[in-house]
């Protein structure tokens, strides 16, 4: 199980090939507050002095740090390929297959990249750098060095640096594959622990955690560490390590990790005897071993399925930016031919893909026929704007000066042509409105069902540009045909139409019933044959003149009782002062006043007969006019589109202009690719685990 570690860090350089931190491997994630004595725990692990050294902030980049254990043969390998002579080595990933052999300019590389990026102001930054150290004297171990936890700013810190330190923290130990390292030293309360407090908040099981107690030499004189170390204090699941660190005398005078591992061990078997088997950096960094492989073996099978689906996603990803183009003639015409196809099939409701969240296409089309546009029309009352003055005024300006004894038919003509009219602009607004979908189809197309197009800017602006033009041109002929539906049925008010008799004949039939009745409470002192010829217009001879029930004159039979619908009567304007001309012209007919039974008669006559032709002609245009509009407008356009677009477009002089790429489309194929290259390389080397009976 010990090569588990190794196939991490192989892991790790497969995803450091690409830039790319999409997944979460198994790490030591080390965690501490500045000064507890981070830096000096993980130069013991490697056994080099490689991190900088100063006062204050000294970490602010994290640091991947990747330990690799190598035998004999490796290192006499790896000097001979690289012509180099050393036992132990470090190699940077900014600087590619550079090899350091000198551990002092590794820690001068680590500053100057810290600087490059985060500035010499102490300001920090979460770009990590990677540095992987072979040695034979390390075991395999991946560690996160981070910025120490502090609580006041310092020189030229930003105000908020503990919210940034804390945050860059955070993110890192949230990881649930990484163990969390939290370092505390021994001369301060460990009940205070920044550490460990900071650890809690993401693993608050503490399955994750490892506490470190740095600083053991250090304590007051007469005190110790024994109950912090048997966990008396506070209890940490995967246990507690304390270790000794070199002091500032001891680094700057160059003492070696080694000799300063040897002292920390005389310490402890002098101190703590009963646990001196139990602490030190050569235990920690056992344990820590120990540890990270327990944990990659139980992180693997999730970290399988991860780059499986990843792997499937970056190929989805891929197939969407397409192959480079080599013939243009070709993909132009399919590219023309796939858009025409996915906008009918929108149309036409049989798209690949399909809307969830709202009507679009055909179905939309059909929702503005038979939702907006039939309850439009239904809405649009027969009557409408039309006042019983307004009906008499017609009827009376329709006689001319000889009083009428019938209803002239010109006063029926004229005003349920006004109320037809009314019927115009509905019509057209649901042409506007149907041209509007055909628009937006353009735009669902481009989003959903050709891809590809995005790789093309010119060509996908040509097209749009194309389709608008071709539904700009049809708006007008589709209008100019609506409009004619409307002046059709204003050219010849059919007062034979079968539906408009039978509504005459019943109507009549309604008015003769209620002529009985009114004669039949007649007092009985009141002859009936005379109340039958009474009325300003004998019965008689509005009885000979019916042509039959379908007649529309014989309405004038029925009489109701005197009512003003307008209002009642309205009071006359005042005469003119006494001593001024008169001109008769300016002096208004008063128009509002009580209606006489005649009257009253005669306008209900018009009324019932506007509403009934009225219904007849809504009728007729809320099914013409759908008709209309999809012949053409919709079906115009579904036919003519394929052939429009390869007329207009399918040229050899715009070949070269309209196939070329978007700028970026190039730079995130490459990085598909090679995200996609790298994932199904971890996905190999996942595999080669379970062949090798490592997992």
């Amino acid at each position: 199980m010990e090569a588990l570690i190794p196939v991490i860090n192989k892991l790790q350089d497969v995803f450091n090939t690409v830039g790319a931190d999409i997944i979460q491997l198994p790490q030591i994630v080390v965690v501490g507050t500045q000064s507890s004595g981070k830096s000096s725990v993980l130069e013991s692990l490697v056994g080099r002095d490689i991190l900088p050294r100063g006062t204050g902030i000294v970490t602010r980049r994290p640091l991947i740090l990747q330990l690799v254990h190598i035998d004999t043969e490796d290192r006499r390998k790896t000097n001979e390929e690289n012509g180099i002579d050393g036992e132990e080595w470090g190699k940077f990933l900014h600087t590619k297959n550079k090899i350091y052999t000198d551990f002092e300019q590794i820690r001068q590389e680590i500053e100057a990249e810290t600087e490059r990026l985060s500035g010499n102001n102490k300001g920090i930054s979460d770009d990590p750098i990677h540095l992987k150290v072979f040695s034979p004297h390390v075991v395999n171990l991946t560690l996160v060095d981070l910025p120490g936890l502090t609580k006041v700013p310092v020189g030229d810190q930003p105000k908020d640096i503990e919210l940034q330190i804390r945050d860059l923290i955070v993110k890192y130990i949230s990881n649930p594959n990484s163990i969390i390292l939290a370092v505390t030293a021994a001369n301060t309360d460990m009940a205070t622990s920044e550490a460990l407090k900071v650890a809690r908040e993401v693993d608050p099981d503490g399955r994750r955690t490892l506490a470190v107690v740095t600083k053991l030499d250090l304590m007051d004189a007469g005190t110790d560490a024994m109950d912090v170390l048997m966990g008396r204090v506070i209890p940490v699941k995967l246990g507690i390590i304390g270790v000794v660190n070199r002091s500032q005398l001891d680094i700057n005078q160059k003492k070696l990790v080694a000799d300063s591992i040897r002292d920390e061990y005389a310490f402890l078997q002098r101190k703590y005897p009963s646990l001196a088997n139990r602490n030190g950096t050569k235990y920690l960094a056992r344990t820590l071993n120990r540890l990270l492989m327990h944990h990659i073996r139980d992180c693997l099978p999730e970290l399988k399925t991860r780059i499986n689906v990843l792997a499937a996603q970056y190929q989805s990803l891929l197939n969407s930016y397409g192959e480079p183009v080599d013939d243009k003639s070709s993909t132009l015409l399919q590219l023309i031919t796939k858009f025409a196809a996915e906008y009918c099939h929108t149309i036409e409701g049989t798209a690949k893909y399909i809307e969830t969240t709202e009507l679009c296409g055909g179905a939309r089309i059909c929702y503005i026929f038979h939702e907006t546009f039939g309850r439009t029309l239904e809405s649009v009352d027969p009557l409408g704007g039309l006042t019983t003055i307004d009906v008499l005024t017609a009827i009376r300006n329709a006689t001319g000066p000889r009083p009428a004894l019938f209803v002239p038919e010109v006063s029926f003509e004229l005003l349920v042509k006004r109320q037809v009219k009314r019927l115009e602009d509905p019509s057209l607004r649901c042409v506007e409105l149907v041209h509007e979908e055909m628009q937006r189809i353009i735009q669902h197309c481009s989003n959903y069902s050709t891809q590809e197009l995005l790789r093309f800017p010119k060509l996908h602006d040509a097209i749009v540009e194309v389709v608008t033009s071709l539904l700009r041109k049809r708006l007008p002929v589709t209008n100019e045909m609506v409009h004619n539906l409307v002046a059709i049925e204003l050219a010849y008010i059919n007062t034979k139409h079968p539906d408009f008799a039978d509504a005459c004949g019943l109507m009549n039939n309604n008015i003769e019933e209620q002529r009985r009745n009114r004669m039949r409470d007649l007092p009985s002192a009141v002859p009936r044959d005379k109340a039958a010829s009474s009325g300003p217009q004998g019965g008689s001879v509005s009885d000979q003149s019916d042509g039959g029930t379908g007649n529309w004159r014989g309405m004038l039979k029925k009489g109701e009782e005197n009512v003003d619908r307008s209002g009642g009567a309205h009071t006359l304007p005042a005469s003119p002062q006494k001593g001024h001309a008169v001109n008769l012209l300016d002096v208004p007919v008063p128009v509002s006043r009580k209606l006489s039974a005649r009257e009253q008669r005669d306008c209900e006559v018009i009324e019932r007969l506007i509403k009934s032709y009225f219904l007849i002609v809504r009728k007729n245009i809320q099914d013409s006019v759908p008709k209309a509009v999809m012949h053409f407008l919709v079906n115009h356009v579904k036919d003519c589109l394929q052939s429009e677009l390869v007329g207009q477009l399918y040229k050899t002089a715009l070949l070269e202009d309209l196939l070329t790429e978007s700028e970026d489309m190039a730079q995130r194929r490459n990085e598909a690719a090679d995200m996609l290259k790298a994932l199904q390389k971890a996905s190999q080397v996942i595999a080669e685990i379970r062949e090798t009976h490592l997992w």
